[in-house]
């Protein structure tokens, strides 16, 4: 029963950072907007939103390739290892002006699913 839905989960929240990090490369204000914390038109902003979406497109390519080509194990050691990043971002929308409802309602929200799947694909 644990194996399809940790599976399902595991494929979806892979698609997600895909997508998020997509969106990141063809529409970077918006994305970032989203995020918690606009960017400015100027400046290096394009930059690092371009780096923000090539990290978020590879972490779900990388997930998928586990899950298809490795197994279950490998998935959710890599799952655990990728909570860091929606907790990271977490703090990065507190210290630079989002709101607590951004901080925690997406992006500790996301942690918290991301840790679940990885429990669930350790008991799968």
């Amino acid at each position: 029963m644990l194996t399809p839905i940790a599976y399902g989960l595991a494929v979806v929240l892979d698609l997600f950072i895909l997508f998020i990090g997509l969106r990141f490369l063809l529409v970077p204000q918006a994305a970032a907007a989203g995020y918690g914390v606009p960017a400015k038109k100027d400046g290096d902003a394009a930059a690092y939103l371009t780096i923000k979406g090539m990290r978020d497109s590879v972490y779900g390519i990388v997930g998928l390739a586990l899950l298809f080509f490795v197994g279950v194990r490998a998935e959710a050691w890599l799952m655990l290892v990728v909570a860091l990043l929606p907790l990271s971002d977490t703090v990065i929308v507190l210290r630079n002006g989002g709101t607590k409802a951004v901080a925690f309602g997406i992006h500790f929200a996301t942690a918290v699913v991301v840790l679940i799947c990885a429990a669930l694909l350790f008991l799968a």
